[in-house]
């Protein structure tokens, strides 16, 4: 009997094949989670490398227990720095210059779309 002839043996190698990534995902995770950890010394470094090498599925769940939400929380602020970073990236590369707001300005008050006042102000706050 064929190996692909059975569902439930299909369907069972899929469940395996699934897990398996997984837990590949967790321990690559888990890796980097430990090498990021400012807090962690070096020494707690290698033990955790050593147990992830030697006893890995118990390691992935001992860590994932033990400091899941300390991942969780230098994720999120890692996440955060990079949006902060990214947003001022957009700000500095989106902003108009000072000159190109006021040539703007001039434009709009040479066509009489705005008064004098209305273009002091607009200078004003383009160069502060």
């Amino acid at each position: 009997m064929s190996f692909w002839e059975n569902f439930w043996d299909i369907f069972w190698w899929f469940i395996c094949v699934y897990a398996f990534f997984a837990f590949l995902f967790a321990l690559f995770a888990i890796i980097g989670d430990i090498f990021r950890d400012k807090e962690l010394n070096g020494w707690l470094k290698a033990v955790w490398i050593v147990f992830l090498a030697f006893v890995p599925f118990l390691s992935v769940l001992v860590y994932l227990i033990a400091r899941g939400k300390g991942m969780t929380e230098r994720m999120m602020e890692r996440s955060r720095k990079h949006q902060e970073a990214s947003d001022a990236y957009i700000r500095q590369v989106a902003a108009a210059s000072p000159t190109d707001e006021i040539s703007k300005a001039k434009a709009l008050l040479d066509a009489g779309t705005i008064s004098p006042d209305e273009y002091e102000k607009i200078k004003s706050s383009v160069l502060v």
